[in-house]
Order: C-alpha cells, then structure tokens, then sequence
C-alpha cells in the first residue's frame, strides 16, 4: 500500500491478510489461491505489508476489550492513513470484527468476504469459473460461523460452488443450524474443555454422512479443525478440505 501512495496511485481493494493467512502454513495456501484469482483478471488490489496487524478478534472474543481496543485502533490509524475505503479478507473473523466492530471505534469501510468479493466479480462479467475438474464432484459446504449466523451470508459461497458445475450435497446441519467447527470465540487458542467428544470431531462425522470426498469452507480457523477432523476418519475415504477460493483456482489451472 506504502507502494500505491508513493507513485500516487489508488488500488481497487486492500486485501485483509489476516494472521491466519500470514503465518500458518496451510493458510498460507489459500491467501496464494486468492491472489493467484485476482492476478488473472487484473483486479488492482494492495496490501499492508508489516503495517498489517491483528484485526482484534481473538483479543475481544476473550473478555481482553482493552487489547482489542489497542489493536483495533492502531489498524484504523493506518487504514485512515491511507484513505482506504474497500477491504477483501479471507478470514470470517477479520470479516466480522473490521465490518461489525470497527465503524464504533472511527473505522468506516466497505468489507466483503472473499466469496462476496468473487460472486460481484462474476455478476460483473470480470471471473469466469469452469468446473474443470470438479465437474460433477460431490462437494459439501461448511458454514464459517462468522460468516453465516453472525453476518447472514449463505448464498455467496454455495453460488460459487455451483458455478464449478459440482454437486452440492448440504450436510443435516448447515445454514442458520450449522454447526460449528470449535474454533471461533478465540477458542482456537485454548485447550478443549471436558466433554465426551471434540466438536470438530463431531462436524467430521457430519460430513461422513454426506459420502462426499470434498469439504468446502470460506475460513482458515475452519479448515483447521476439520482437517484434523477428517485425520480421525478411519476407513479408506479421504476427505480433502478446501477453502472455495483453492477450488477455483485449481478448477482454472491457475
């Protein structure tokens, strides 16, 4: 971004890394298959860089409103800094808290969620997405809690799922009844409390039940859990995780 004002230049978005998308590995991969997406149809964005902090979620879900304050602030400083008015992230939990949480602390913009962000590409004419080889694939769908429950969107990613020319098969649980994958309310970060069964085990086993080899979600917490989930499964059927961005990627041989 530092970059774009120097040369007096204003990019289209910023795109929101995350420190889920920085840092972790397999993370990593989807932050890559999102650029890979928008290097091919030349959407201008830029990003942070070092200036990128931690958007606050993790810090707020668990009782710490004054870090969260600290961390949200001094995003918003340099987000203001630079005039920023459109914000793309893979991550429902920066989505949320940089949508929802802060407008109240001075931070005004327009956040969409990478699947929102690829579905206006597509109604725009700008992406164009063959099934290649996911054609005819049976895929199920989970649903990030951040981005379904909390902000009501359902739609963006099952209609980029559909657009790969796969079957979409819903598990028991999804939409408003989704389950969640036990990772959101900064509770990846803590140990499991005493119970009968770990509940991304649990989301695993609805899954099974769908007798699909493809699980697709929008969130990096989300994709953690549930490959280690389907590590557990102890038959001959592999289940392969994939945030929707990597689907579509990998469907367009980028």
């Amino acid at each position: 971004m530092a970059d774009y004002i120097a040369e007096g230049k204003s990019p289209e978005v910023l795109f929101w890394i995350g420190c889920a998308g920085s840092f972790d590995d397999r993370a990593k991969k989807i932050t890559k298959a999102f650029v890979k997406i928008l290097n091919s149809i030349n959407v201008d964005f830029a990003v942070l860089g070092q200036e990128e902090s931690c958007s606050g979620d993790p810090a707020k879900r668990a009782g710490n409103e004054f870090l969260f304050q600290m961390q949200a602030i001094s995003n918003i400083e340099v987000l203001n800094s630079y005039d920023i008015k459109t914000i793309v992230t893979t991550c429902p939990h920066c989505f949320n808290t940089l949508k929802n949480e802060y407008p109240s602390l001075g931070g005004n913009y327009k956040v969409y969620h990478h699947t929102q962000f690829l579905k206006s590409l597509l109604q725009q004419g700008r992406l164009k997405i063959k099934g290649g080889s996911y054609k005819g694939k049976k895929i199920t769908y989970h649903d990030p809690c951040y981005l379904g429950r909390a902000n009501n969107e359902y739609e963006a990613p099952r209609d980029l799922i559909n657009k790969l020319e796969a079957e979409l098969i819903e598990m028991k649980r999804c939409k408003k009844n989704g389950l969640c994958c036990g990772a959101g309310g900064a509770q990846m970060f803590k140990d499991a409390e005493k119970g009968n069964k770990e509940i991304n085990i649990e989301r695993t086993e609805d899954i099974k039940e769908t007798n699909t080899e493809i699980v697709a979600t929008g969130c990096p917490f989300c994709n953690t859990m549930l490959s280690d989930g389907a590590k557990t499964i102890e038959d001959e059927r592999k289940i392969s995780v994939m945030d929707i961005s990597e689907l579509i990627a990998n469907a367009q041989e980028l």
